[in-house]
């Protein structure tokens, strides 16, 4: 497939205009899977960038507050048929941006159109209740009211279904926005951007810079129009913006992950294999919600590694945009320093790396950060491989002796976000669902993989459990209830 090799610089948008940085600096987004091939060139912004967009989103919002829900829906309609229409160029981008295969980037377009035409429907549907009054001359009832400016922080592994959850219910409650998306993958996200401003919002209703954290950060998250941050990333930064943030400030965290996949002795080992690699390999391990950590129970471990190691073998990897790839690269050199770290550290600490975990470094893959998933086994529960978030091709293999003992491994983590089960047996099922520590259990399914109008969040550290992303529910963090006494 062919490339464009013409690079174009894109702007910011702030108060309609799309703007250069006040820095007058660029810097360029690359192919992870060849370093040469330039993206784009996106604004290096600064604070004073930030406060601009503020400013213009806090204007803005006194107008967008009274703007009919009809009218907001009919917006996010309007630009899910845009991104539709787009669907191959902008999937194609996507691929060079961050290196999933363009199935994976394909899916991904469509499944933010349809977020956006989901929470377009919820919107209309946004009310508050009529309540009992002792005094027959006192009407009482509640209204939901947008919050103000909200702040959006995106990571770059999901870089247009994230920020489009956490936009879509924003703007359709009547928030305005300022949006920051990663610096590994600002094209996508721009793209989202322009198919909300072409398909009719205000002026000022939707923000966009680029740029870094260190230059933008604290700007986004304490200027005194923030009214709520939403952000998903790193336990790290999470914990950075909570420290930083306004007393008055609502936060929304979605952070890491260590998410286990418990194969019981009565599991079809085949299929379980299969729910492995889904989990673990299939977006090169950079999912939140990744398997990396498989709990087998004795009876079946040998024969699930053999066929874990045997599918793996078998998996194509290269760049995403070649038809047949199924694992792409890591998406920056970080990540692959930080992956192959993680390797070594298994071996150091006496874990058998029984497939995998080199880099790949010739032909295709000499300017990429290509790196082959890797199965470690003879893994301690107390190795930092099965304790600390790797986000890479890596999954640790697990030998237990029963199922209490899965269940005690699998929940002896700092994170709780998702967690599956491979069994028939109802009685576990059940006693898995109840027990496990986790905001998103599966049985029989990978971990990854969320459907829009499902909540989506995690405990323990994984997440703060006061407002959940995606359905219904994702719209309560983006509105405040007045309590309203009328007198007859």
């Amino acid at each position: 497939m062919a490339i464009e090799t013409s690079v174009q610089t894109f702007k910011n948008l702030i108060n309609g205009e799309w703007v250069d940085s006040i820095s007058n600096v660029t810097f360029e987004s690359t192919n992870p899977a060849d370093a040469a091939d330039i993206v784009g060139r996106f604004q290096a912004s600064v604070e004073a960038d930030v406060i601009a967009a503020m400013e213009s989103a806090d204007r803005a919002f006194q107008t967008w507050r009274n703007v009919s829900p009809s009218k907001r829906a009919e917006i996010l309609y309007k630009a899910a048929d845009l991104l539709e229409a787009g669907l191959e160029q902008y999937a194609l981008e996507l691929t060079r941006e961050e290196g999933k295969t363009l199935a994976s980037s394909r899916m991904e377009v469509k499944r933010s159109a349809q977020t956006l035409r989901y929470y377009a429907f919820e919107g209309l549907n946004i009310s508050g209740e009529t309540l009992p009054s002792e005094d027959p001359s006192i009407s009482i009832y509640t209204k939901k009211e947008p919050l103000g400016v909200v702040i959006v922080i995106t990571p770059w592994n999901f870089p247009i279904s994230i920020p489009v959850r956490k936009i879509a219910p924003a703007l359709v409650t009547g928030n305005t926005v300022v949006f920051k998306p990663a610096s590994d993958t600002p094209l996508i996200a721009l793209r989202l951007v322009q198919a909300l401003h072409e398909a009719g919002l205000p002026a000022g209703v939707i923000n966009f810079v680029t740029g870094s954290a260190s230059q933008t950060g604290h700007a986004l998250v304490t200027h005194p129009a923030v009214k709520a941050v939403t952000f998903t990333g790193s336990t790290r930064a999470g914990e950075s913006i909570q420290r930083s943030v306004r007393l008055s400030t609502r936060v929304q965290l979605e952070l890491g992950g260590k998410n286990p996949l418990l194969v019981m002795e009565d599991a079809d080992v085949e299929q379980a294999a299969e729910l492995a690699i889904k989990g673990g390999f299939e977006l090169t391990g950079q999912a939140c919600t990744g398997t990396s950590r498989v709990i087998v129970m004795e009876e079946v471990h040998d024969r699930f590694v053999q066929a874990l190691i045997e599918k793996t073998k078998k998996l194509s990897i290269g760049n995403g945009c070649r038809q047949g790839v199924e694992i792409g690269p890591l998406a920056n050199a970080s990540q692959l320093k930080n992956v192959l770290g993680y390797i070594q550290i298994g071996k150091e600490e006496g874990a058998t790396l029984a497939y995998g975990g080199g880099q790949l470094t010739d032909g295709e893959y000499a300017h990429g950060y290509f790196v082959e998933p890797a199965v470690f086994t003879n893994v301690a529960a107390s190795m930092r491989i099965a304790q600390e978030e790797i986000f890479g091709p890596v999954i640790s293999v697990i030998r237990v002796t029963s199922f209490e003992e899965a269940m005690l491994v699998a929940n002896n983590v700092e994170y709780g976000l998702s967690a599956a089960i491979c069994t028939q047996d109802p009685v576990r099922i059940q006693h898995f669902v109840n027990s496990i520590q986790s905001g998103v259990v599966k049985v029989n399914r990978p971990t990854t993989g969320n459907a829009p109008h499902v909540p989506f969040g995690g405990v323990k550290m994984s997440s703060t459990a006061t407002y959940r992303e995606s359905g219904r529910g994702a719209l309560e963090f983006y509105t405040q209830i007045k309590s309203v006494y009328h007198g007859i």
